[in-house]
């Protein structure tokens, strides 16, 4: 049981809060309560429904859930079960994580906005403030400021809450539409296809093929369920699905009911910005509706949030975006927070907000991103299904009747680019080239650099640090380097070392930082390849464990000293009597594309972009806690390919 309050609290959010605004949208754009009738407003829940049980319960709940990489979910994970497939599909997972990124824009502000647009239900407050939207932006604006600020804290103890508000929200929803929907027991007829169909070829829909734009706002969250699939588990999901499921429905069929019992009523004809979903309430009720509308929005959201962070990571592990800041509020590794990213989305939300102004204005620009996504997650489901024992024939069934119905959602969303859905392109846009560039800057560089043997410069590091010709560099130099395979640098590092000013010092230190899934690892593997001057060491971290790396390595060099592997490091004017380590460097390497490397004029361009996003992205110093340490950045040239040969005549 308590998993499947944990699903609920987790996975649901942005579906659960969905009623809010799907069939105001849908009257609002078809002209008001003036624009509808029986036809019209049945065959709209009839398309509600069958979107639901087909998009959300067949292809995520049935089909989309086994296709989790040991326990997670979403594209990213999708993309690592199926890459082997072929390299270009990395191009459907960079499309698809960066428009659920971008869509995630959207969804804190939709949901708040709407939740506190009912407040205008309540006799006291219309009376006060009447139709000024100003005073629910603000309203809007300080809940989502409250929400992106308390991230860093963690969300474990509140967390802990969601799980029973959300079962509430949901029998809460479930109790409001049975209470309309037992007034009109012929809303049951939604349940026939035939008047979904009907609906979208009669003249009474004056949207046309455009109102699944509307209809599609009710499953914008099932790629969130898949995506939350390694929080929760997909048996979770599976057995809490049809609690959740049946409450939706049964408040889109009250929904339903209230508009078929109010559409010729004159008085409601005349409601400003009205919203079925708090007007079919008791009057009695609406404080507490809007009171948990709103909960629910922060839910929705905060689960938005927390999804935008694991994507985020994701991206960056597969190496599609730049390593960013990553803190760990709580002691679960899916409980993160990244600064960056939670002070974009807060921007960007709070930008929405105040440019769109009501909910309907922003309903409108809302799901055309995520109709993206859920064709990219179609097209890797093809892969799996196909790399997984099903036969080409049912693959290639599964995707056209998922990836036809998906076409048809993402063509009436396109209108939505010119009522706003142009902001979620654009920064789907923006993350997308981001990942393009750092994807082939990392194929470019990899293909073509060198990593050289570390025991192949044995002499020349001995011969070095043993020419007394040469004032010593410093007494512990380190570097940190981002790959550890045996006993293999990148060739830029022994190229700091003997091409540059010599660095000749008592000890050569080659430092990899591994993040470990388990919060509080504090240990390090050490090969000193048979000398006392050249030391390899791989660092193990938690993801919770600071990373104060000049505070490890003196512990290493403590360690070895004790064991004899390393000579003691006297000093002789020290604050520390007996002081037996010497001087750190810290060496970061900023690499420069050579002039003389032979990349074409593309790839060149890849690669300068990809070094101009590093600067921008989180410091070295700031990542591996070297902030008082003494650094020093070095540049040194990238050579890719081959080197272009130039040669001088002597004029005689």
């Amino acid at each position: 049981m308590a998993g499947l309050l944990v699903a609920m609290g987790v996975v649901y959010g942005d579906i659960g809060t969905s009623p809010l605004y799907v069939m105001k949208s849908i009257v609002e754009d078809n002209g008001g309560l003036t624009g509808i009738n029986p036809d019209f407003v049945i065959g709209s829940v009839s398309l509600i429904f069958w979107t639901l049980t087909l998009l959300t319960t067949i292809k995520y709940v049935v089909i989309a859930l086994n296709a989790d990489n040991h326990g997670e979910g979403g594209i990213f994970s999708l993309y690592t079960l199926v890459r082997k497939g072929g390299k270009y599909l990395i191009i459907p997972a960079m499309i698809g994580g960066a428009a659920l990124l971008a869509d995630g824009v959207l969804t804190p502000a939709v949901t708040v906005t709407t939740a506190i647009e009912g407040l205008r239900g309540i006799p006291q407050f219309f009376d006060r403030f009447g139709n000024n939207q100003n005073v629910i932006v603000i309203i809007t604006l300080v809940i989502i400021f409250v929400l992106f600020m308390v991230q860093r804290f963690g969300t474990d103890i509140v967390g802990k809450a969601f799980g029973p508000i959300m079962f509430a929200w949901f029998t809460f929803l479930g109790v409001m539409g049975l209470l309309n929907f037992s007034q009109d027991w012929t809303v049951i007829r939604a349940l026939n296809p035939y008047y979904a169909i009907q609906l979208l070829f009669s003249a009474d829909n004056k949207l046309g093929l455009f109102i699944l734009g509307n209809i599609f706002l009710a499953t914008t969250g099932a790629e969130a369920l898949y995506s939350d699939l390694g929080h929760v588990g997909k048996r979770n999901i599976r057995l809490s699905w049809p609690y959740v499921k049946i409450c939706l429905v049964i408040n889109y069929f009250g929904q339903a009911a209230w508009l078929l019992n109010v559409y010729q009523n004159p008085e409601a004809q005349q409601i400003k910005n009205l919203n079925p979903f708090f007007q079919m309430m008791p009057q009695s009720w609406i404080v507490i509706g809007v009171a948990f509308a709103t909960v629910a929005a922060v839910i929705a959201s905060q689960a938005l949030i927390t999804g935008s962070f694991t994507l985020v990571s994701e991206a960056i592990k597969l190496k599609l975006l730049p390593r960013l800041k990553i803190m760990y509020p709580g002691n679960s590794i899916g409980q993160m927070y990244i600064p960056a990213v939670n002070l974009i989305l807060w921007i960007a939300c709070s930008l929405v907000v105040v440019t769109f102004r009501t909910s309907h204005h922003m309903e409108a620009a809302y799901g055309l991103s995520i109709t993206v996504t859920m064709l990219m997650t179609t097209a890797l489901l093809y892969f799996y299904l196909i790399q997984n024992g099903h036969s080409r024939w049912f693959a290639y069934l599964v995707t056209f009747f998922f990836g036809a119905i998906e076409v048809v959602f993402f063509i009436s969303s396109v209108v939505k680019f010119f009522r706003g859905g142009f902001v979620a392109v654009l920064i789907g846009l923006i993350i997308l080239v981001v990942m393009f560039i750092w994807e082939q800057g990392n194929i470019i560089r990899e293909s073509s650099t060198e990593d050289v043997s570390l025991r192949d410069y044995i002499p020349q590091l001995k011969e070095l640090r043993d020419d007394t010709s040469l004032p010593i560099y410093q007494t512990n130099v380190v570097f940190l380097v981002p790959d550890m395979a045996e006993d293999k640098v990148g060739r830029q590092f022994i190229y700091s070392i003997l091409d540059k000013r010599p660095k000749r010092a008592r000890v050569y230190w080659f430092v990899h930082v591994e993040v470990t899934d388990e919060p509080y690892t504090k240990e390090y593997q050490v090969d000193m390849m048979g000398t006392d001057f050249i030391v390899q060491v791989n660092l193990f971290l938690g993801f919770r464990v600071q990373q104060e790396i000049n505070v490890y390595v003196r512990q290493v060099i403590h360690d070895l000293m004790k064991q004899g592997r390393l000579p003691k490091q006297p000093q002789r004017y020290s604050l520390t009597p007996g002081r037996e380590v010497g001087d750190f460097q810290f060496v970061l390497i900023d690499e420069v594309v050579s002039n003389v490397t032979t990349l074409g004029k593309w790839q060149r361009q890849i690669m300068q972009a990809k070094l101009a996003i590093k600067k921008i992205a989180t410091s070295p110093e700031t990542w591996f806690g070297l902030e008082y340490s003494e650094v020093k950045h070095e540049t040194v040239p990238l050579i890719i390919g081959n080197t272009r040969k130039t040669w001088l005549k002597e004029r005689l």
